[in-house]
């Protein structure tokens, strides 16, 4: 995630909600993506460090637990940047500039000066980031596929290139070898459907084999996979999108909530600013008296109702809408009751990370080292792969 500073309600429904569930399926590494604001926000760098730890403490009051998950700053594990370094001498200029948001945000952030390196070259850095952990799966939004997609042909390009060491047929037989008569025999059936009638079905049992493989080291599941495939040794697996539910989570005026809008509830927004916020929120402009009927589908507060409430009470608020039978401000207490309900515990964790900075920093210094050793080992097959280890 980028250091936007602290976070909103809209955050929260749409990306950290889903991580928290996801830290106890998965194995996650969630980092703060702050070489990534610096291909927008390059002229004013200095609002980034405090909006770093802002997000880091929002991250943990949510319930995001460095127990659970990796968490640590992009920028403190440098191996991003030299695989992003490489993988941009192997990768086709025409594959960065067909990228769909490339040309979107240029065209929405007009203001800014977007014609640099950094900016084009950013969803190589995205595949950096991916690919130098070997991801499985990268939870995104449907507007976020084309990244992962991206990142998946700049693996395959890369293992075309370099996955065929010096006797790696003889090595991927030896690694089959080790699976047990059975499971080699197994695999040699998937191996043969897939490669002689492009039997898809055959492939994914055969991989999903050898994800289940406890006699092989993770070298030689790298090279099975890509002798499954006729290729070489699949130095970076290829990842999958998770594609996450859309935050229905709206703005205070009913747009997407949004900083840029100026119709964001924050996490720790104290309860009266909350409550104000919510009171003084745009409702049907056909009510103009207490006694007008109105329509819920024309009022942005029915939008918090289709969030936070509940079913018998969205049929209040739909009825008291339609009949007058309730004014707006009626209509609005149960929001802001859940609202507040929700922030409570969410704003107390919060203060008591807020006053422990030292171990905020310190979560984050172990999850820094923790995510640098699983970097260092795959850049030294990187390095290895394109010769650049030097002995």
């Amino acid at each position: 995630m980028r250091p936007t500073g602290r976070l909103h309600l809209g955050h929260y429904h749409g990306v950290l909600k889903n991580w928290v569930e996801l830290q106890h399926e998965y194995e996650c590494f969630f980092f703060v993506a702050d070489w990534h604001a610096l291909t927008t926000h390059y002229e004013d760098p200095t609002i980034i460090p405090e909006s770093v730890w802002d997000m880091v403490i929002d991250w943990l009051a949510a319930g995001i637990n460095q127990g659970e998950a990796q968490l640590f700053i992009q920028s403190r594990v440098p191996e991003h940047a030299e695989l992003h370094l490489l993988l941009s001498m192997i990768t086709p200029l025409g594959w960065l500039e067909r990228v769909p948001s490339y040309k979107d945000q240029q065209e929405k952030l007009k203001e800014r000066d977007l014609a640099t390196y950094g900016f084009l070259g950013y969803p190589l850095l995205q595949a950096a980031d991916i690919l130098i952990y070997k991801a499985g799966l990268v939870p995104v939004g449907e507007d976020q596929v084309a990244h992962v997609e991206l990142t998946r042909e700049v693996a395959r390009r890369f293992n075309h290139l370099f996955g065929r060491e010096p006797g790696f047929e003889a090595m991927a037989n030896q690694a089959r070898k080790k699976m047990g008569k059975k499971a080699a025999k197994l695999y040699n059936r998937y191996r043969r459907a897939y490669q002689e009638q492009g039997d898809h079905e055959a492939l994914e049992a055969a991989q999903a084999l050898l994800e289940g493989q406890q006699n092989i080291t993770v070298n030689d599941r790298e090279r099975l996979f890509g002798y499954l495939e006729g290729m070489g040794r699949q130095f970076l697996p290829e990842p999958q999108p998770l594609l996450t539910r859309a935050s229905k989570m709206p703005g205070l005026d009913g747009q997407k909530m949004s900083k840029s809008y100026g119709n964001t509830i924050a996490l720790r927004d104290p309860p009266e600013l909350v409550e104000k916020a919510i009171r003084t929120m745009p409702t049907d402009t056909n009510r103009v008296r207490r006694n007008d009927p109105g329509d819920p589908g024309r009022c942005p507060v029915w939008q918090f109702h289709e969030v936070y409430s509940t079913e018998k009470v969205k049929r209040w608020a739909d009825e008291g809408c339609r009949s007058a039978g309730i004014g707006c401000i009626d209509c609005k207490q149960p929001v802001i009751d859940a609202v507040l309900q929700e922030l409570a515990p969410i704003q107390e964790r919060a203060r008591e990370f807020e006053e422990q900075p030292e171990l905020v920093r310190n979560i984050i210094a172990e999850g820094n080292e923790e995510a640098r050793d699983v970097a260092q080992e795959t850049m030294e097959e990187v390095r290895n792969a394109m010769s650049l280890n030097y002995r």
